[in-house]
């Protein structure tokens, strides 16, 4: 009984280790995400200051860049939105995988206690018996 139930504790270590990738993942492309988010920021900026140095043919240009941007900022603010929820679920099935890896890591523990108790009585039983025998032993032989 014991090994099964060793058995589902490395099933369910396995399945919280592969959730704990899994957030991982879903961490690590949240902050690509953001450091997209960043560089698209960091980019307005550098067009500004040449849109700034060139007005007569940045007014033109500009206004398609500018439309190109606040694209490119709401499908990062949507995919960022996205995957924060990914992330929020992640880490719920995590909690829950976890949950019940300990359920079974305690159950396991329990028993194993258990039959070391019982090992530890039987041989306290072994003991006692063999002290009681050489005590009759020694009352036989010395009276």
């Amino acid at each position: 009984m014991a090994k099964n139930l060793k058995g589902l504790i490395r099933l369910h270590q396995w399945v919280v280790d592969e959730k704990r990738r899994k957030l991982g993942e879903l961490l690590k492309m949240l902050a690509e995400l953001e450091d997209q988010t960043r560089r698209l920021e960091e980019e307005v900026v550098e067009e500004q200051k040449a849109a700034a140095k060139e007005p007569e043919t940045a007014g033109f240009l500009y206004g398609n860049y500018a439309r190109q941007v606040i694209e490119r900022r709401a499908r990062l603010a949507q995919s960022i939105a996205s995957v924060e929820s990914q992330i929020a679920a992640a880490r719920e099935e995590l909690n829950e995988s976890y949950r019940e890896l300990k359920k079974f890591q305690v159950a396991q523990e329990v028993r194993d206690r258990r039959v070391a108790l019982e090992t530890a009585r039987r041989e306290q039983n072994v003991l006692d018996e063999i002290g009681l025998v050489m005590h009759r032993r020694r009352r036989a032989g010395g009276s």
